[in-house]
């Protein structure tokens, strides 16, 4: 057994410690993280995979953990927008959105700061650092306790559905981390918004918790959508395949075939859908925030149920159907 998350040399695993998000689970996975061990943390968004940023051994344990590729940069997350100053040049734009949205579902990509802690390894090599200041108070009460930067991936192996829950986290990664800090259900459901401010215009990176829209209104201009870089990404969640169940996924689909299972989008009933092996709904009143925080959820229920393939009914793209859009689409790429 390591120093470094749960996982030894030798292959050998120990059970996952799972802490109530009391001030004694907030205390020991603060311990745990500053100790150099990797503990799962509940955020708003999905469970994050904490570790401490500025120690290159503690990050290379999350990406043993989620079998992650090394070159997908890491999010680092601080208590309080101070905090993530000492980590990032911040210009206009970048000071606008962090006034407008932290504490909250978006992370921002920056020059890093030349005394920054956030370690190499985090930042995949490059220039940048991406950081984010979580809503969750749980997660900030740790994060404060710990006093440095966490890199905070979500917490499931790499590529696969994002965890809202602790029982996602364990299902995923039991024996292979030191802890879950078991915060409940994550209300907003599904990954930050990742804006990019470089100099220029900002680029919107990952659409997320924070709609387009909204962007928009802080900063008086639409956002520049980038294209993911497969060979080099320079945010999280940038893979063209991503979130993925076991099953395939199917999109927009109007007309269903036997035994497949079906997500379901307010009062749109595809043909075929008796046939269907499990069907689950997003939400049945057509509203987009329920969707995106049950998204992740009804993935797994229904990658549970054994089926070849998920077919999903058309989802609009407006507010925060963009995200859930892209998270799918994600899902539904080659492998």
């Amino acid at each position: 057994m390591n120093d470094h998350g749960s996982i030894g040399l030798s292959g050998g695993t120990r059970a996952t410690s799972r802490l109530a998000a009391d001030a004694y689970g907030i205390a020991e996975a603060a311990r745990l993280l500053g100790a150099g061990q990797v503990v799962a943390i509940p955020t708003e968004t999905v469970y994050g995979l904490g570790a401490d940023a500025s120690d290159p051994n503690a990050v290379a344990a999350i990406y043993a953990a989620k079998e992650r590729p090394r070159f997908n940069p890491l999010i680092s997350h601080l208590p309080d927008e101070a905090s993530a100053r000492r980590e990032g040049v911040f210009d206009e734009s970048a000071s606008a959105l962090a006034k407008a949205f932290w504490p909250g579902p978006l992370t921002l990509v920056l020059p890093a700061a030349l005394d920054g802690t956030v370690c190499d390894l985090a930042r995949a090599g490059l220039p940048s650092v991406a950081l984010r200041v979580p809503g969750d108070p749980i997660a900030r009460a740790v994060l404060a306790r710990v006093g440095r930067p966490i890199a905070a991936p979500s917490a499931n192996r790499s590529g696969r559905v994002s965890p809202t829950s602790a029982e996602h986290v364990l299902g995923d990664l039991d024996g292979r981390i030191a802890a879950v800090l078991d915060g409940g259900h994550c209300p907003v459901g599904i990954e930050s918004t990742v804006v990019a401010c470089l100099g220029g215009r900002p680029r919107l990176l990952r659409p997320g918790g924070v709609t387009r829209d909204e962007l928009r209104r802080v900063l008086g201009v639409d956002p520049v959508a980038t294209a993911s870089d497969e060979e080099r990404p320079i945010g999280p969640g940038l893979l063209a395949s991503h979130y993925a169940p076991r099953a395939a996924v199917r999109l927009d689909a109007e007309r269903i075939s036997a035994a497949e299972a079906v997500l379901l989008f307010g009062t749109f009933r595809p043909v075929g859908l008796a046939a269907a092996a499990a069907v689950e709904n997003l939400s049945p009143a057509g509203d987009l925030a329920e969707a995106a925080a049950r998204l992740f959820e009804m993935l797994r229920r229904l990658d549970a149920s054994g089926a070849a393939t998920i077919t999903v009914s058309p989802i609009p793209s407006t507010g925060l159907g963009e995200a859930i859009n892209d998270r799918l689409s994600r899902a539904a790429a080659p492998r």
